[in-house]
């Protein structure tokens, strides 16, 4: 039979409020319990002393029976200093997923284009001059269509 030092809840719905119980690993969450142990009450202010009631030995004598605390329980023992910090240590926690990073790559190609084209333009003004020229290239190549059929009109006519 393990023993485990875990969270029940209780309380009404959106309004939590949890028992410190020593209990069967095997038994459901809010359900039988050997001893209840403290009391966590998760909608008062984080400074407030009633937030967290524990039976410190109490706990620390089932911990010496072989119990074992979840990491939450194990959290609140350490921020109370009973027992010693451990190590937690989760490097990929602040990276994000496949699909961000992927997102990312692409919205970094598409700066770096945008970055590439706005150079660019800044970099060559005189190139811009002969783009303006184009259109007025492109005028005298439109009348030629019309001279040319006025020219196929004059034979016939």
């Amino acid at each position: 039979m393990a023993i485990k030092i875990r969270l029940a809840r209780g309380g009404s719905k959106k309004r939590p409020f949890y028992s410190i119980v020593a209990a069967d690993s095997r038994m459901p969450r809010d359900g039988r319990f050997i001893e209840k142990l403290g009391t966590y009450n998760p909608q008062l202010p984080k400074d407030h002393e009633k937030r967290i009631v524990m039976d410190v030995e109490k706990i620390k004598d089932w911990i010496s029976k072989g119990a074992q605390p979840t990491d939450r329980i194990s959290r609140f023992l350490e921020a109370a200093g009973e027992i010693e910090k451990k190590e937690r240590a989760n490097m990929e926690k602040a990276q994000p997923g496949k699909k961000a990073q992927e997102r990312a790559e692409e919205k970094a190609a598409k700066l770096a284009e945008a970055e590439e084209a706005a150079k660019a333009a800044a970099e060559a003004p005189a190139e811009e001059a002969p783009a303006e020229e184009t259109p007025a290239e492109e005028a005298p190549a439109e009348e030629a269509p019309a001279e040319e059929a006025a020219a196929e009109e004059a034979p016939k006519g």
